[in-house]
């Protein structure tokens, strides 16, 4: 077993000038434009739309878009990354407070049930005649 370090294939050392030196070009193509994230917009202003957080994430995605068709690639980054932030908000708010409500209802609905059957002992005491004399 051969464990001597590197285990490569050997290149024979050349010179520096000896041969031209090539480059490898990779075409990367064009690079992605940012997301504006419309349809996420639109849906928490039409379904979840809380605080006018989805109202604010349409305007911001309206923004980043108008900036993607007029090239200016880093606003349109910009006002994409703040629709995406508001669209984070508007969705964490909605999911969040509907649990809220229903964790505080269940919570209440215990605390009356256990109100109510100590009250019903208060209620089955039984008193002497001779007490009301």
């Amino acid at each position: 077993m051969d464990t001597s370090y590197p285990r490569g294939e050997h290149l024979p050392m050349t010179a520096r000038g000896s041969e031209p030196s090539s480059a490898t070009v990779i075409p990367m193509g064009a690079p992605r434009p940012p997301r504006d994230h419309l349809v996420w917009s639109v849906f928490n202003t039409l379904y979840l739309n809380l605080c006018c957080l989805g109202f604010l994430a349409l305007a911001y995605s309206i923004k980043a878009r108008d900036q993607k068709v007029a090239g200016d690639l880093e606003a349109a980054q910009r006002f994409g990354s703040k629709a995406k932030c508001y669209n984070i908000l508007a969705t964490v708010w909605t999911l969040l407070l509907p649990l809220l409500l229903v964790a505080l209802v269940v919570t209440g609905a215990l605390h009356l049930s256990r109100l109510a059957q100590g009250s019903m002992s208060y209620f089955s005491v039984k008193f002497n005649e001779a007490d009301y004399d």
